[in-house]
C-alpha cells in the first residue's frame, strides 16, 4: 500500500530530522567512557593525586593551626587551598568533558539545534505525558537501568570473589598496604564495570540506529512528494542545470581534439567541424563557443594540432545557425567545402 512506510529515508528527509536533532544515538556511550577514562586516570596518576592530597592534610596539621585568624590569613587559606584542590580536580573534569563530547562527536558528529529547546504544547499535554511515562520505550529505559545495575554489581562481585583469599588477611597487613590493595581492587571494580558498560552502549547504540532508520522510513507516496518539492525548488534546479552546462562543456571540449578544423572569427567565434564521407552524410559540428569558450577551443586545437581556419562570416553564421551535434546546412556546404579542401591539401587527408 502506498501508506506502508517501506522506503528507505532520502537524503533530504534526513537532514531534515537532523536540523530537528534527531539523530542516531546512544547516551549510554559517554557515562561508559567517562567511567573508564576517570579509573584509567587514577590507575595512572592516582599516586601523584594521592600525594597532593596528603599534602593538603599534612599542611592542615602542620602549618595552618599555627596561623592567626585573620581576613589575610583566610584569604591566602583559601587560595591555597582552592589551588590544590584544582590540582586533583581539573585533570578529571577535563578528561570528564574530552570524553562526553568526544562520544558525541563519534555517533552524531558536529550539531548545533535550538530545535528541541522550541515549547512542544503537547508535552504539556498531562495524557500524552502519562502515555510517556507508561509507553514501551520507558519499559526499554527501565529495563536498561535494571541491567546497567546488575552489571555493575557483577562486576563488583566478580572482584571480590576473585580477591577473597587475599582479603581474608588483609587483617595481618600493615594499613599502608591494605589501603594500596584495595586501591587496585577499586580501580579494577571500575574498569571491568566500564567496560561491561562500553558494551551495553554499543550495543543499544546498535539499537537506537536501527530504530531511527525504522522511524525516518517513507512511504512510496511520501518519496514522490519529495521528488516533486526537490525539483521544483529553483535553487535546486539552478544546480542541476549548471551541472548539465558543466557536464556538456566538458564533453564539447573532449571532441575538439577529433575535428578536422576550427573556422574562427578570428577572437570572438570558434566552430569545430567533424568529417568522415564514409559515415556521415555532411561535415558535423562538434563544439563552438564565443569568447572564454570559443579561446579554449582555439587553445584545445592548437595543442593537439588540429588545422584552424579564419572566416569571420562563416564562423559566425554557423555559430548561429548550428548546435553542437548538428549536420551543416546544406546552404553552407560550398564554404564549408572550400575550407575543407584547404584543410586536406595541409594537412594531406583523402577523403
Amino acid at each position: 500500500m502506498a501508506t506502508e512506510k517501506t522506503e528507505k529515508a532520502t537524503p533530504r528527509r534526513r537532514q531534515e530530522a537532523r536540523e530537528k536533532g534527531q539523530v542516531a544515538k546512544s547516551n549510554d556511550i559517554a557515562p561508559a567512557l567517562i567511567v573508564i577514562g576517570v579509573f584509567a586516570l587514577l590507575g595512572i596518576f592516582g599516586v601523584q593525586l594521592l600525594n597532593v592530597l596528603i599534602g593538603i592534610f599534612h599542611r592542615d596539621l602542620t602549618e595552618y593551626v599555627h596561623w592567626a585568624v585573620t581576613g589575610s590569613s583566610v584569604r591566602r587559606l583559601m587560595s591555597e587551598m582552592l589551588w590544590e584542590m584544582a590540582k586533583i580536580l581539573l585533570p578529571i573534569f577535563g578528561l570528564v568533558l574530552l570524553l562526553a563530547i568526544g562520544a558525541n562527536l563519534l555517533q552524531i558528529g558536529v550539531l548545533f539545534t535550538a530545535h528541541p529547546l522550541k515549547m512542544d504544547p503537547k508535552r504539556l499535554n498531562p495524557v500524552e505525558g502519562f502515555k510517556r511515562i507508561f509507553s514501551m520505550r520507558a519499559l526499554v529505559e527501565f529495563a536498561k537501568s535494571l541491567l546497567k545495575f546488575i552489571v555493575i554489581a557483577a562486576a563488583v562481585g566478580w572482584v571480590i570473589w576473585s580477591e577473597r583469599e587475599q582479603l581474608l588477611l588483609l587483617a595481618r597487613w600493615p594499613l599502608g598496604d591494605t589501603l594500596r590493595y584495595v586501591g587496585v581492587m577499586v580501580l579494577k571494580m571500575g574498569l571491568t564495570a566500564g567496560a561491561l558498560l562500553l558494551v551495553l552502549a554499543v550495543l543499544d547504540y546498535l539499537y537506537q540506529r536501527y530504530d531511527y532508520e525504522k522511524k525516518l522510513r517513507m512511504s512510496k507516496q511520501e518519496v514522490k512528494d519529495e521528488l516533486k518539492r526537490t525539483e521544483g525548488d529553483p535553487l535546486i534546479r539552478s544546480r542541476i542545470r549548471e551541472r548539465q552546462r558543466s557536464l556538456a562543456m566538458r564533453r564539447m571540449m573532449q571532441e575538439v581534439p577529433k575535428a578536422d578544423v576550427v573556422i574562427t572569427n578570428p577572437t570572438h567565434y570558434a566552430v569545430a567541424l567533424k568529417y568522415e564521407m564514409a559515415t556521415m552524410p555532411a561535415p558535423q559540428v562538434v563544439a563552438k563557443g564565443r569568447g572564454y569558450v570559443a579561446l579554449r577551443i582555439r587553445e584545445i586545437a592548437e595543442a593537439h594540432q588540429v588545422v584552424i581556419v579564419e572566416n569571420p562570416p562563416l564562423a559566425r553564421t554557423l555559430y548561429a545557425n548550428t548546435e553542437v551535434g548538428d549536420w551543416i546546412p546544406p546552404e553552407l556546404f560550398q564554404a564549408v567545402a572550400e575550407v575543407l579542401a584547404y584543410v586536406y591539401q595541409v594537412t594531406g587527408k583523402t577523403l
